[in-house]
């Protein structure tokens, strides 16, 4: 009788691996866990591919940052402001609105002529001169024909709150923010509020009044 069983079984085996007729085997947990260990390995092999692609290339660090852009150079800022060396504390202006507000730089080198005294062993720019250099970037804000400003009648008249809040040294860049907050032509009166930044960080700020008037 067993024998009768075991071959009846044996004939309901499909013929050959090509056929695609249905087979009635009794049921058997192998065949439905095959599938799922076939999902999960192809899930693997799909992650790994993604970590073992090659890593992107940096890009070197002189090409990340652009440089300041250029509203006003050096020769423009000369024709304006009548300072000269050494007292020309403004590089660039990188940001011009007349009458209104002026963003300028300026690159502070180890040639310039203030550090062998300030201080020989630690560089640092004097606190009066950044407030010179933003006052001269305030200038260029006022002496516009839109202001009526004029640079044989134009002075630097006060500062008020001012605060320094980090040393500039040699190798930074001072950035200069300037606002006209309250002009009073009949007066000859102008106020200004100012910020400087090196690296985005503020480093002196203050308020400041210019004067319009005959010497």
């Amino acid at each position: 009788m067993a024998s009768t069983l075991f071959s009846q079984s044996m004939l309901s085996l499909p013929s050959s691996p090509s056929s695609n007729k249905s087979t009635s085997l009794p049921f058997n947990p192998s065949f439905v866990s095959a599938p799922s260990r076939k999902i999960r390995l192809t899930s693997v092999f799909s992650s790994t591919s993604t970590v073992d692609s090659p890593p992107s290339v940096d890009t070197p660090i002189e090409l990340k940052y652009p440089a300041f852009p250029t509203v006003m150079d050096i020769n423009q800022i000369r024709e304006i402001l009548p300072h000269r060396f050494p007292f020309l504390l403004v590089d660039r202006v990188i940001e011009y609105n007349p009458g209104v507000s002026a963003v300028g730089i300026k690159n502070v080198t180890i040639n310039d002529n203030f550090f062998p005294g300030h201080f020989p062993e630690r560089p640092i720019m004097p606190g009066v001169l950044m407030v010179e250099a933003m006052a001269q970037v305030g200038g260029l804000v006022m002496l516009q024909p839109e202001v009526g400003g004029s640079r044989d009648k134009f002075f630097f008249a006060g500062v008020d709150k001012v605060r320094f809040r980090k040393p500039v040294i040699a190798g930074d860049t001072l950035v200069m923010r300037m606002n006209l907050v309250k002009l009073q032509k009949r007066f000859g009166i102008a106020k200004m509020e100012g910020k400087a930044y090196v690296g985005g960080e503020v480093v002196c700020e203050g308020e400041f009044l210019m004067a319009m008037g005959s010497d």
